[in-house]
């Protein structure tokens, strides 16, 4: 199995949606927008992008313990310190 982490430059979206298809980036045209890619990736439906990050990295987190983005990105890649993008392009699928 390959593993991969993202690119340098890429957008939040572009990790979002790299992180929902298992480590790939898909097709521009396969582009899900944030909210829909932090869902599929969080294996959850109808949520804000927060609220499915904070669900993905602990499924009993109650909404007034959710965490910002750039903290909860930084949980979800065991990273402290950086950006949203910059920790979800560090997670190695």
């Amino acid at each position: 199995m390959v593993m991969a982490t993202g690119y340098e430059g890429s957008t939040l979206v572009a990790e979002l949606n790299r992180l929902a298809n298992s480590g790939t980036y898909p097709a521009r045209t396969a582009f899900l927008e944030a909210q829909g890619a932090a869902n599929k990736y969080a294996g959850t439906t109808g949520l804000g992008i927060l609220a499915a990050l904070n669900y993905k990295a602990d499924s009993t987190r109650t909404r007034d313990k959710y965490k910002d983005l750039n903290a909860v990105c930084n949980e979800l890649a065991s990273t402290t310190g950086k950006s949203a993008v910059s920790a979800l392009r560090s997670i190695n699928l």
